[in-house]
Protein backbone atom coordinates (compact mmCIF):
# COMPACT_ATOMS: atom_id res chain seq x y z
CA UNK A 1 0.00 0.00 0.00
CA UNK A 2 3.08 1.87 -0.02
CA UNK A 3 3.10 2.79 -3.67
CA UNK A 4 0.14 4.30 -4.52
CA UNK A 5 0.47 7.14 -6.42
CA UNK A 6 -1.81 10.24 -6.05
CA UNK A 7 -1.59 13.41 -8.26
CA UNK A 8 0.52 16.68 -7.50
CA UNK A 9 -1.13 18.20 -3.71
CA UNK A 10 -2.72 14.93 -2.88
CA UNK A 11 -0.54 12.44 -0.53
CA UNK A 12 -1.63 9.44 1.23
CA UNK A 13 -1.83 7.94 4.59
CA UNK A 14 -2.75 4.11 5.17
CA UNK A 15 -4.79 2.88 7.69
CA UNK A 16 -4.70 -0.42 8.75
CA UNK A 17 -7.18 -3.26 10.61
CA UNK A 18 -10.22 -2.32 11.82
CA UNK A 19 -9.21 1.91 11.53
CA UNK A 20 -11.56 3.87 10.25
CA UNK A 21 -10.19 6.36 7.56
CA UNK A 22 -13.05 8.67 8.17
CA UNK A 23 -12.48 8.79 11.72
CA UNK A 24 -8.54 9.05 11.07
CA UNK A 25 -9.19 12.41 8.88
CA UNK A 26 -11.67 14.56 10.88
CA UNK A 27 -8.70 13.91 13.38
CA UNK A 28 -6.01 15.22 11.04
CA UNK A 29 -8.61 17.94 9.50
CA UNK A 30 -9.01 19.11 13.69
CA UNK A 31 -5.07 18.77 13.86
CA UNK A 32 -4.62 21.59 10.71
CA UNK A 33 -3.42 18.82 8.22
CA UNK A 34 -2.94 20.32 5.04
CA UNK A 35 -6.59 19.60 2.32
CA UNK A 36 -5.31 16.98 -0.48
CA UNK A 37 -4.56 14.16 2.06
CA UNK A 38 -6.16 10.88 0.95
CA UNK A 39 -6.84 8.46 3.89
CA UNK A 40 -7.40 5.23 3.25
CA UNK A 41 -8.03 1.44 4.18
CA UNK A 42 -7.86 -1.18 1.80
CA UNK A 43 -8.47 -4.30 4.18
CA UNK A 44 -11.38 -6.63 4.65
CA UNK A 45 -14.12 -6.41 2.16
CA UNK A 46 -14.77 -2.85 1.77
CA UNK A 47 -12.94 -0.20 0.32
CA UNK A 48 -12.79 2.78 2.57
CA UNK A 49 -10.99 6.68 1.92
CA UNK A 50 -11.33 10.15 2.79
CA UNK A 51 -10.19 13.24 1.55
CA UNK A 52 -9.71 15.85 3.14
CA UNK A 53 -10.94 19.67 1.35
CA UNK A 54 -10.34 23.07 3.03
CA UNK A 55 -13.27 24.82 1.71
CA UNK A 56 -12.87 28.62 0.32
CA UNK A 57 -16.52 28.70 -0.13
CA UNK A 58 -19.86 28.86 1.95
CA UNK A 59 -20.50 25.24 3.48
CA UNK A 60 -23.57 25.19 1.22
CA UNK A 61 -21.77 25.37 -1.81
CA UNK A 62 -18.67 23.17 -0.75
CA UNK A 63 -20.96 20.51 -0.54
CA UNK A 64 -20.69 20.50 -4.16
CA UNK A 65 -17.46 18.04 -3.34
CA UNK A 66 -20.23 14.96 -2.34
CA UNK A 67 -21.42 14.77 -5.93
CA UNK A 68 -18.36 15.82 -7.67
CA UNK A 69 -16.18 12.97 -5.63
CA UNK A 70 -19.56 10.97 -6.99
CA UNK A 71 -18.83 11.81 -10.74
CA UNK A 72 -14.72 10.75 -10.08
CA UNK A 73 -15.78 7.59 -8.40
CA UNK A 74 -17.74 6.66 -11.62
CA UNK A 75 -15.43 7.58 -14.21
CA UNK A 76 -13.01 6.07 -12.22
CA UNK A 77 -14.87 2.55 -11.91
CA UNK A 78 -16.07 3.40 -15.69
CA UNK A 79 -12.00 3.03 -16.43
CA UNK A 80 -11.25 -0.29 -15.08
CA UNK A 81 -14.51 -2.22 -14.98
CA UNK A 82 -15.83 -4.33 -17.95
CA UNK A 83 -18.00 -2.06 -20.28
CA UNK A 84 -21.46 -3.50 -19.46
CA UNK A 85 -21.17 -2.54 -15.56
CA UNK A 86 -23.57 0.75 -14.67
CA UNK A 87 -22.57 3.36 -12.15
CA UNK A 88 -25.46 5.06 -10.94
CA UNK A 89 -25.20 8.25 -8.09
CA UNK A 90 -28.34 8.46 -5.39
CA UNK A 91 -28.57 12.05 -4.56
CA UNK A 92 -27.76 11.53 -0.53
CA UNK A 93 -24.78 9.92 -1.45
CA UNK A 94 -25.20 6.07 -2.27
CA UNK A 95 -23.59 4.57 -5.10
CA UNK A 96 -25.08 1.76 -7.07
CA UNK A 97 -23.43 -0.59 -9.52
CA UNK A 98 -25.85 -2.80 -12.01
CA UNK A 99 -28.87 -1.17 -9.86
CA UNK A 100 -27.79 -2.31 -6.79
CA UNK A 101 -26.61 -0.37 -3.38
CA UNK A 102 -22.95 -0.99 -3.44
CA UNK A 103 -21.60 1.71 -1.36
CA UNK A 104 -21.76 5.61 -0.39
CA UNK A 105 -20.16 8.74 0.40
CA UNK A 106 -20.37 10.49 3.48
CA UNK A 107 -19.23 14.12 4.42
CA UNK A 108 -18.51 15.71 7.66
CA UNK A 109 -17.44 19.28 8.19
CA UNK A 110 -16.15 21.81 10.87
CA UNK A 111 -19.06 23.55 11.36
CA UNK A 112 -23.03 22.62 10.40
CA UNK A 113 -23.91 26.59 8.94
CA UNK A 114 -24.38 26.40 5.50
CA UNK A 115 -23.87 29.84 4.84
CA UNK A 116 -20.44 29.75 6.87
CA UNK A 117 -16.99 28.56 5.02
CA UNK A 118 -15.74 25.56 7.23
CA UNK A 119 -12.24 25.20 8.09
CA UNK A 120 -12.42 21.72 6.66
CA UNK A 121 -14.54 19.42 4.76
CA UNK A 122 -14.26 15.23 4.57
CA UNK A 123 -15.79 13.63 2.08
CA UNK A 124 -15.33 9.76 2.41
CA UNK A 125 -16.12 6.63 0.37
CA UNK A 126 -16.99 3.14 1.30
CA UNK A 127 -17.70 0.49 -1.20
CA UNK A 128 -18.49 -3.45 -1.11
CA UNK A 129 -15.58 -4.98 -2.57
CA UNK A 130 -16.51 -8.33 -1.26
CA UNK A 131 -19.78 -10.80 -1.40
CA UNK A 132 -21.93 -9.58 1.36
CA UNK A 133 -22.19 -12.11 3.86
CA UNK A 134 -25.11 -14.38 3.67
CA UNK A 135 -25.62 -15.85 -0.09
CA UNK A 136 -25.72 -13.47 -3.20
CA UNK A 137 -29.27 -12.62 -4.26
CA UNK A 138 -30.36 -12.91 -0.80
CA UNK A 139 -30.53 -9.18 -1.24
CA UNK A 140 -31.39 -7.78 -4.76
CA UNK A 141 -31.17 -3.97 -3.67
CA UNK A 142 -27.02 -4.47 -2.20
CA UNK A 143 -24.07 -5.71 -4.02
CA UNK A 144 -20.51 -5.72 -3.94
CA UNK A 145 -18.03 -5.54 -6.95
CA UNK A 146 -17.14 -9.30 -7.07
CA UNK A 147 -20.64 -9.98 -7.36
CA UNK A 148 -21.00 -7.84 -10.29
CA UNK A 149 -17.96 -8.92 -12.47
CA UNK A 150 -15.36 -6.82 -11.28
CA UNK A 151 -13.42 -9.01 -9.56
CA UNK A 152 -9.98 -7.84 -11.42
CA UNK A 153 -10.46 -4.67 -10.48
CA UNK A 154 -7.48 -4.09 -7.94
CA UNK A 155 -8.90 -1.19 -5.06
CA UNK A 156 -5.11 0.03 -5.26
CA UNK A 157 -5.76 0.95 -8.97
CA UNK A 158 -9.31 2.04 -8.25
CA UNK A 159 -8.51 4.60 -5.36
CA UNK A 160 -5.47 6.13 -7.49
CA UNK A 161 -8.38 6.07 -10.52
CA UNK A 162 -10.58 7.73 -7.93
CA UNK A 163 -8.79 10.87 -6.69
CA UNK A 164 -7.32 11.56 -10.34
CA UNK A 165 -10.97 11.82 -12.12
CA UNK A 166 -12.16 13.42 -8.79
CA UNK A 167 -9.53 16.00 -9.18
CA UNK A 168 -10.36 16.46 -13.15
CA UNK A 169 -14.09 17.70 -11.83
CA UNK A 170 -12.46 19.70 -9.20
CA UNK A 171 -10.76 21.64 -11.25
CA UNK A 172 -13.80 21.48 -14.25
CA UNK A 173 -16.09 22.82 -11.02
CA UNK A 174 -13.31 25.42 -10.05
CA UNK A 175 -12.99 26.75 -13.41
CA UNK A 176 -16.00 26.34 -15.60
CA UNK A 177 -18.86 26.57 -12.43
CA UNK A 178 -21.19 24.44 -11.70
CA UNK A 179 -23.12 23.62 -15.54
CA UNK A 180 -20.68 20.94 -16.65
CA UNK A 181 -20.52 19.15 -13.14
CA UNK A 182 -24.71 19.26 -13.66
CA UNK A 183 -24.82 17.80 -17.06
CA UNK A 184 -22.39 15.19 -16.02
CA UNK A 185 -24.39 14.38 -13.09
CA UNK A 186 -27.27 14.41 -14.15
CA UNK A 187 -26.83 11.49 -16.64
CA UNK A 188 -25.85 9.25 -13.67
CA UNK A 189 -28.48 10.32 -11.23
CA UNK A 190 -30.96 7.47 -9.78
CA UNK A 191 -34.26 8.26 -9.86
CA UNK A 192 -34.43 12.13 -11.47
CA UNK A 193 -37.99 12.49 -12.96
CA UNK A 194 -39.70 9.90 -10.74
CA UNK A 195 -41.41 9.59 -7.81
CA UNK A 196 -39.78 8.87 -4.60
CA UNK A 197 -40.13 8.73 -0.97
CA UNK A 198 -37.30 10.74 0.99
CA UNK A 199 -37.48 11.47 4.39
CA UNK A 200 -41.50 10.18 4.86
CA UNK A 201 -42.18 12.55 2.11
CA UNK A 202 -43.64 11.32 -1.21
CA UNK A 203 -43.05 13.67 -4.40
CA UNK A 204 -41.10 13.91 -7.68
CA UNK A 205 -37.55 14.45 -7.88
CA UNK A 206 -37.45 17.26 -10.47
CA UNK A 207 -34.02 18.39 -9.76
CA UNK A 208 -31.29 19.93 -8.06
CA UNK A 209 -30.67 24.12 -7.68
CA UNK A 210 -27.17 25.56 -7.96
CA UNK A 211 -25.42 23.53 -5.23
CA UNK A 212 -27.34 20.48 -6.12
CA UNK A 213 -30.15 21.15 -3.40
CA UNK A 214 -32.43 18.55 -4.23
CA UNK A 215 -35.98 19.96 -6.11
CA UNK A 216 -39.01 17.83 -4.72
CA UNK A 217 -42.63 18.55 -6.63
CA UNK A 218 -45.18 17.34 -3.90
CA UNK A 219 -48.77 18.64 -4.55
CA UNK A 220 -48.02 21.53 -6.93
CA UNK A 221 -45.52 22.90 -5.03
CA UNK A 222 -41.63 22.43 -5.40
CA UNK A 223 -39.68 22.01 -2.10
CA UNK A 224 -35.83 22.28 -2.00
CA UNK A 225 -34.24 19.68 0.26
CA UNK A 226 -30.16 21.50 0.86
CA UNK A 227 -27.76 19.06 0.24
CA UNK A 228 -26.03 20.06 3.34
CA UNK A 229 -28.71 18.46 5.53
CA UNK A 230 -27.07 15.54 4.10
CA UNK A 231 -24.00 16.46 6.57
CA UNK A 232 -23.33 14.22 9.45
CA UNK A 233 -24.04 16.16 12.66
CA UNK A 234 -26.23 18.48 10.91
CA UNK A 235 -29.53 17.15 12.16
Amino acid sequence: MNDLQFPPLFQGEAVTGTADPFDRAIALAVAGTDPGTVVYNLGGGTLRASLIFAPEVPLEEAMSMLPVCGLGFQAALGALAPPEVAVHLDWAGGIRVNGATCGRFRARASGTDPAETPDWLIIGLELNVQTLEGNPGNDPDRTSLIEEGCGEVERERLLESWVRHTLYWINRWQEDGPRPVHAEWRGLAKNLGEDIDFNGETGTFVGVDEFFGMLMRTDGETKLVPLSTQLEGSK
